[in-house]
């Protein structure tokens, strides 16, 4: 089980106990959210809208917390970042520390992984200290492993160890099996980095044996994987492939595609060192194949999760431009109630004062109903350029719709010539070698459409406003083949995808990824995506 779907089951467990209708929603759209974040964001988004609405700063904080958990799961760490420090905001106003600690942690994983150790730790301390102070043990143990991870990732393995057995013991302490379960699954993975097989294979039966007992599947597949690692980094490749096997049949009856590939791997890896290349040959094409859905599920879902956030800012911009239109409506109509009492005011005082001087209030009085005139015209003005703007809207969202459009039609044109391809492999005909080339003449066309690029382009800077400009702010030198690289590591694709959506090797790519850094002035050391993302 991954350490985020572990931390969403741990925020589930410590609000059960006050849960209205609304908050069951929620726990839901969790749920929901692990396959489809798109549907899941629109979902929370409204039940945010109407806890506002009802001033249930309980649910609009969980809402936002939720939001920034899909984001970050997503790739999207600004967006992230900004959703959790909402939350924040909002948790403390209602004084509820469990929660407040709770969404501390989750900042602090998001500032790990985007490479700022310091600040994760001090989310960490944070949080531990909110924990401490209200006896949380399941809070305390999280932190503690989290903790513990960092250490682990930066190899002082001796801290690792003490804080991950600090978070066992907290664990234990709770009677919460599923947590117990996950510290001794990264008790096996520092003790598999030592290269002490025995201590992880141990490490790891322990944790599986509490992962089959709360009945977590994805869990138990990931150790039982686990397992099989460890057997065949120690030459018991048989035994190896039963575990590799159980854990690829747990993955077919839950349709993990991810766990299905790296099961397939693994066996590859196992036949691999048996010298039976016929069956190392099969897992590995099979782990290819399922890598490859994996890939298209994820673009068709960061398509929709694109469109979804897109359409959420846009209508929030649009309703924060009325609210402040109303509110300019409201003070230009205050100030013409003003001036016409005024008006009236000072044509009583002139009139009983002055009775001589009417023909001048009847012409000053003309003067200001003409000046009302030309603010009613200026404010009929506003409005034709409001439904502009409504227009413009409409046009964007149909280019991104098309867009999208364009982008499956490509995959399943890719998807038709891996067909081919198989197909001319099964038939093994003598004039292979035409239609291969014919296929390859098909595939380049596709590398080189430039309209989708164009399309693409235009998709990425309606959602990413302004990144463009910033990202040139370091370097003058960027050519266009420069910005589709940056745009493609911007939504956090990894090196094998770029290649393939490029059409260059994986090697031309590492000599690319190598002069942007330099054009970037990018010290060494640094990661070029990391930077990327952070802008």
């Amino acid at each position: 089980m991954s350490k985020r779907i572990f931390l969403q089951i741990f925020i589930s467990c410590i609000l059960c106990f006050s849960l209205k209708a609304q908050d069951k929603q929620l726990i839901s759209v969790r749920s929901l959210s692990q396959k489809h974040p798109d549907s899941a964001l629109i979902i929370l988004k409204k039940i945010h809208a109407e806890a506002t609405d009802k001033k249930d700063g309980l649910t609009e904080g969980l809402c936002l917390q939720q939001m920034g958990q899909i984001c970050y799961n997503q790739g999207h760490y600004a967006q992230a970042l900004d959703f959790y420090l909402h939350a924040d905001k909002v948790f403390n106003d209602l004084n509820n520390p469990n929660l407040s600690a709770a969404n501390m942690g989750e900042m602090g994983v998001l500032y790990y992984y985007n490479k700022q150790l310091d600040k994760a730790r001090a989310m960490y301390n944070k949080a531990m200290g909110i924990y401490t102070q209200t006896r949380n043990l399941k809070g305390q143990a999280e932190i503690l492993g989290n903790i513990g991870h960092l250490y682990e990732k930066s190899r002082q393995y001796d801290s690792a160890f003490y804080y991950q057995n600090l978070a066992l013991k907290k664990y234990t302490q709770a009677n919460y099996k599923q947590g117990a379960a996950k510290i001794y699954e990264n008790l096996g993975s520092i003790y598999e980095d030592l290269a002490k097989y025995d201590s992880a294979y141990a490490s790891f039966n322990h944790s599986l044996q509490l992962y089959e007992e709360e009945h977590n599947e994805i869990g138990t597949i990931e150790v039982v994987n686990n397992l099989g690692d460890i057997l065949r980094k120690t030459g018991r490749y048989a035994q190896s492939i039963v575990q590799s096997r159980k854990a690829m049949a747990m993955a077919e009856e839950t349709g993990n595609i991810y766990q299905l590939a790296a099961c397939s791997k693994d066996l590859g890896k196992a036949y691999e060192l048996m010298n039976r290349m016929d069956s190392a040959y099969h897992y590995a094409e099979l782990s290819r194949k399922y890598s490859l859905d994996v890939y298209s599920k994820d673009g068709v879902n960061q398509t929709a999760f694109l469109q979804v956030l897109y359409d959420i800012n846009k209508k929030s911009e649009e309703i924060d431009r009325l609210n402040n239109i109303r509110k300019i409506n409201r003070i230009i109509g205050g100030a013409v109630v003003i001036v016409a009492v005024l008006l009236i005011a000072l044509g009583v005082v002139i009139f009983s004062r002055q009775r001589l001087k009417i023909k001048d209030q009847n012409a000053l009085a003309k003067q200001k109903e003409a000046e009302h005139e030309l603010m009613q015209l200026e404010l009929k003005n506003q409005h034709l350029q409001e439904e502009n703007l409504k227009q413009l809207l409409d046009v964007k969202s149909r280019e991104l719709s098309t867009h999208t459009l364009n982008l499956i039609k490509n995959n399943q044109f890719l998807e038709h010539l891996r067909s081919s391809l198989q197909a001319m492999v099964k038939d093994d005909k003598r004039d292979q070698k035409k239609q291969m080339q014919q296929l390859i003449l098909q595939i380049n066309e596709s590398f080189n459409h430039e309209q989708h690029w164009k399309e693409f382009t235009t998709a990425f800077e309606q959602v990413h406003q302004q990144f463009f400009d910033s990202i040139k702010k370091y370097s003058s030198e960027l050519t266009s083949a420069d910005m589709r690289l940056i745009a493609l590591l911007r939504i956090n694709l990894d090196s094998a995808d770029i290649a393939t959506l490029l059409g260059i090797s994986t090697d031309s790519l590492r000599v690319s990824r190598y002069r942007l850094r330099k054009k970037l002035n990018i010290p060494q050391g640094d990661n070029l995506t990391a930077f990327i993302q952070t802008l």
